[in-house]
């Protein structure tokens, strides 16, 4: 029988359309994903995907494959997972795929008490600001704001009910330009924007008073793609920089960093755990789900 393990790589490649996205995914090499997949070709003797320098899709044979595999080795992830019921604690590894601001500001005292409290359970944390199917990328779970949320999935809410963005640039830069008195004033100044990893910039910023909403589109010379290379420019006088307020908050109390349209900082609810269904749930799921909602 062909080892799991490269059936399982093979359902990584083949899902995520790309050797490199499924190691990136998986946390594993895309030499040793190619490896495996190449071995489960000769095997079959055939063909399971199409590589080209740019794109990786499955043959007619590794579309038929995959489709009878993916529940196929759901169902024996389940049957294993069984095991863990005769177990005095739950046991196993737990694979959550979550922005980067959940894993900075939200999940750390979270992890630290259910690792704690579990001591049998690995987790496996992927920070991760792309809109993918995290499902089918292979983890149990996503954490992901109400926006953002996958259809037909449970949600649980984790961490706080209410966050907000936040504004602010650095004392020299407002001494220097002024102080934005509305969110229209930003149009004459330097703003940080953040580019994602798939390219795409934010274009607006969207603030809110008293039930109204303003959009803006500010422009700026800096672009970054992580918060501290934003965060180190605002505090250098770069420009004005709009992000959560969990971020901004350490630099506004040393001094780094001065709030700018504070009565203006839009308000939304926290993010929440998906995932896809309760009869099949892993153990180190199950056991998660509920310390979150005894933490709650």
């Amino acid at each position: 029988m062909t080892e799991l393990a490269d059936l399982d790589a093979f359902v990584a490649v083949a899902s995520a359309r790309s050797f490199r996205g499924a190691a990136s995914l998986r946390g594993a090499s895309a030499s040793s994903l190619s490896d495996a997949v190449r071995r489960l070709e000769e095997r079959l003797g055939v063909r399971l995907l199409n590589r080209t320098t740019r794109s990786v899709t499955p043959t007619e044979a590794g579309a038929r494959l995959l489709e009878r595999l993916v529940p196929a080795l759901g169902e024996v992830g389940a049957a294993l997972d069984m095991v863990n019921d005769y177990r005095d604690s739950p046991a196993g590894t737990l694979r959550i795929n979550a922005p980067t601001v959940v894993t900075r500001l939200v999940l750390p005292p979270i992890v630290a008490g259910f690792l704690t409290a579990y001591p049998g359970i690995t987790l496996d944390l992927t920070s991760d600001d792309s809109f993918i199917d995290v499902l089918a990328a292979g983890f149990d779970a996503g954490i992901r704001y109400e926006e953002r949320l996958e259809q037909d999935m449970i949600a649980v809410p984790i961490g706080p009910r209410r966050q907000r963005f936040a504004s602010g640039a650095s004392p020299g830069y407002l001494r220097e330009r002024g102080v934005p008195a509305h969110p229209r004033d930003l149009l004459a100044h330097e703003c940080i924007r953040h580019r994602f990893s798939s390219g795409v910039t934010i274009g607006t910023w969207e603030f809110e008073r008293a039930g109204e909403i303003v959009r803006v589109s500010p422009g700026g010379r800096f672009i970054g793609t992580s918060i501290d290379s934003e965060l180190s420019a605002a505090a250098a006088g770069l420009g004005i920089i709009s992000s959560f307020d969990g971020f901004l908050a350490p630099f506004f109390a040393s001094g780094a960093l001065e709030p700018v349209l504070a009565d203006w900082w839009q308000p939304f609810s926290g993010p929440f755990l998906y995932y896809p269904s309760r009869r099949l749930m892993p153990a180190p799921l199950r056991a998660f789900v509920d310390y979150i909602k005894r933490a709650s």
